[in-house]
């Protein structure tokens, strides 16, 4: 019976192993993202990391007139949205939020994330073109996104340290309070003079864009 018993912990241990390996092939996919970014443009891949040091990379990204349909950008994007959701999937692990682990409740959750951002996105630039404001609030919502951008290339080094190393999910949660902190605080200095002549339009902008969408993420994933 003894015997038995070991061998059922065995099994039970083998199996998480193996229920696991889709993280290991993830961050694999993660790093090849990064290094195709890097071949596309190293200048560019540079300019979003250290954004959050370097402002003046936004300001020439504006003047440049980027799109969001080109290789460079639907690369760093599809990037950010799955350190993102992985950082939300260990987040919703921890505080046991999901009945079940996994790569399907993983890929629940990116399927949520990548619908939030890009609805918001898009309803963001058709108010501005509706509303004919697209050049005053261009530098707000593209230094929005690259900090953000910013933001996960950070995730990532924390991510990959919580998963094979003694660094618990509390941590991960604290340092990524402090970078999506750090993200506000520069983002609120870069667009001060925008923020503060409007300030009643840049809170109903807070409060329906940002606040409220996340409320129905949460609701539709948990």
């Amino acid at each position: 019976m003894l015997i038995l018993s070991k061998q059922i912990n065995v099994q039970a241990i083998e199996k998480t192993v193996i229920n696991t390996n889709w993280i290991t092939l993830l961050f694999a996919f993660l790093l090849a993202c990064v290094f195709l970014l890097k071949g596309i443009s190293a200048p560019k891949l540079k300019g979003n990391v250290s954004s959050l040091l370097h402002p003046g990379f936004i300001q020439k990204e504006v003047e440049d007139n980027s799109t969001f349909f080109n290789l460079f950008q639907s690369v760093i994007f599809i990037f950010s949205m799955l350190v993102l959701s992985l950082l939300f999937y260990d987040i919703g692990l921890y505080y046991a939020f999901f009945e079940a682990s996994g790569f399907y409740t993983y890929f629940k959750v990116f399927g949520g994330v990548v619908s939030y951002f890009l609805i918001k996105w898009m309803l963001e630039f058709s108010l501005s073109l509706l509303f004919i404001i697209k050049k005053q609030v261009k530098f707000f919502l593209v230094s929005k996104s690259i900090y953000l951008y910013s933001v996960t290339f950070f995730l990532l080094i924390i991510l990959v340290l919580a998963q094979y190393s003694q660094l618990n999910t509390v941590f991960l949660i604290y340092f990524s309070m402090l970078m999506f902190l750090i993200r506000f605080l520069v983002h609120l200095a870069s667009n001060k003079k925008l923020i503060f002549n409007k300030l009643f339009y840049f809170i109903l902008y807070l409060c329906a864009f940002e606040i409220a969408p996340l409320f129905i993420l949460f609701k539709l994933i948990f």
